[in-house]
C-alpha cells in the first residue's frame, strides 16, 4: 500500500514513521511530505532512505492514505485536496475535530462510526485519547454523569522547540521560548490560548471531543490543563462520577479487559503509572483507582500514556489499520 506521511519531518510525522514500521503496516511505497522548506530532505523508513516531496507531488503520487501531522493551517487547505483525488486523509491536528461532517475517532471507543464515505478522519487532542480509552469500558457498564480532570502534559506536547526550551534551561543556556516562562523547575497552567470563558482552548477541546467520541452529550466535563517539566508522556487525574454505583474490584476487571489499557494499581507496592513506564509504549496505563469518599459513585483514577504515540501517532496508524482490516483502504 502506497501511504503518505504529510509533515514527516516533525517531531510527530518522525513518530508515525517509527509506528508504521513497528507495527509492520503494509507499506509498499512511503511518500514523505512535507512544507517547502524540507523538500529533497531524506528520511528512513525501514532502513530506506525516501526524499520528502511537496504538496502537489504527495497528491500526484496518488497514495491510498495520507496521515497528517503538519498543523491545522496545512490541514485545512491540503486534507480536502488530498480528499478530492481520491486519498483517504487522517488528520492529527485540531482543523477537523469538531466539523459536524467529519468523525472523529478513537478505535477502541468509536471506530465502528466510520463509513466509506469518510475521506478525511480526525485524530483527537493527545490528552483526550488516553482519557477516553480509560472512560469507555466505565461508561458502558455505570453511564458516567460528570468528569473532572486536570492533565500534567509533557512538553512534546507542544513540539521540538519546547523541549529544546527545557534542555537549554537546564543547561543554562539562552535559546528559543516556546512558552512565555521557564518551564524547568517551574509548572505553566496554561495550555493554548484562553478563551473568553476564562478556560484555555486544551481545556474546552477536551470537554467538547470527550461528547463527541463518546457519542454522549449528557457527560459534563470540566478541565484544567497544565504543562510541566517532563519530556514525553502525560499525565491525568480524573474523577469520575457515574449515575450507577460500582464496585472497585468489577472496575479494575473491566479496565484491564479493556482493549488499549494496562492496570498498574499495587498501593502496597508503590505501582502506579508513571510517564517514565509509558514512554514508547503504546497502551494507556490506569491506577490509583479509589472511591471518592466525599460523594457517592465517584471514582478517582490517574491515567497516563505516551502522547507522541498514542496521543498521535499510533491512534492515527490504528485507524488506518481499522480502514484496512473493513476493507476501506
Amino acid at each position: 500500500m502506497k501511504v503518505a506521511v504529510v509533515g514527516a519531518t516533525g517531531l510527530v510525522g518522525t513518530k508515525m514513521l517509527q509506528v508504521l514500521a513497528e507495527r509492520n503496516f503494509p507499506v509498499t511505497e512511503l511518500v514523505p511530505v512535507a512544507s517547502e522548506r524540507s523538500v529533497g530532505k531524506e528520511v528512513e523508513f525501514k532502513g530506506k532512505k525516501y526524499k520528502v516531496v511537496s504538496m502537489s507531488d504527495g497528491i500526484a503520487a496518488k497514495p491510498a492514505v495520507a496521515i497528517f501531522s503538519a498543523g491545522g493551517g496545512t490541514s485545512l487547505e491540503w486534507a480536502p485536496k488530498f480528499a478530492e483525488a481520491g486519498i483517504r486523509v487522517i488528520d492529527n491536528s485540531s482543523a477537523w475535530r469538531m466539523d459536524p461532517t467529519k468523525k472523529l475517532v478513537v478505535p477502541e471507543v468509536n471506530a465502528d462510526v466510520l463509513t466509506k464515505d469518510d475521506m478525511i478522519i480526525a485524530n483527537p487532542n493527545c490528552s483526550t485519547i488516553q482519557m477516553v480509552v480509560a472512560l469507555q469500558p466505565l461508561h458502558k457498564k455505570y453511564q458516567i454523569k460528570r468528569v473532572v480532570v486536570s492533565t500534567y502534559q509533557s512538553v512534546t506536547g507542544t513540539g521540538k522547540k519546547a523541549v529544546d526550551q527545557l534542555f537549554n534551561e537546564r543547561k543554562g543556556v539562552e535559546g528559543d521560548m516556546a512558552y512565555k516562562y521557564q518551564i524547568d523547575l517551574n509548572v505553566i497552567p496554561q495550555i493554548d490560548v484562553f478563551l473568553d470563558n476564562g478556560y484555555t482552548k486544551e481545556e474546552m477541546k477536551m470537554v467538547k471531543e470527550t461528547n463527541k467520541i463518546m457519542g454522549d452529550d449528557s457527560i459534563r466535563v470540566t478541565a484544567t490543563t497544565v504543562r510541566i517539566p517532563v519530556v514525553g508522556g502525560h499525565s491525568e487525574s480524573v474523577n469520575v462520577e457515574f449515575a450507577n454505583d460500582f464496585d472497585l474490584a468489577e472496575v479494575k476487571d473491566l479496565l484491564s479487559k479493556a482493549p488499549g489499557v494496562i492496570v498498574q494499581d499495587d498501593p502496597a507496592q508503590a505501582l502506579y503509572p508513571m510517564p517514565l513506564w509509558a514512554h514508547e509504549k503504546d497502551e494507556v496505563f490506569v491506577g490509583r483507582l479509589r472511591r471518592d469518599e466525599t460523594q457517592a459513585n465517584t471514582l478517582n483514577m490517574w491515567i497516563v500514556s505516551d502522547n507522541l504515540r498514542k496521543g498521535a501517532a499510533t491512534n492515527a496508524v490504528q485507524i488506518a489499520e481499522y480502514l484496512m482490516g473493513k476493507g476501506l483502504l
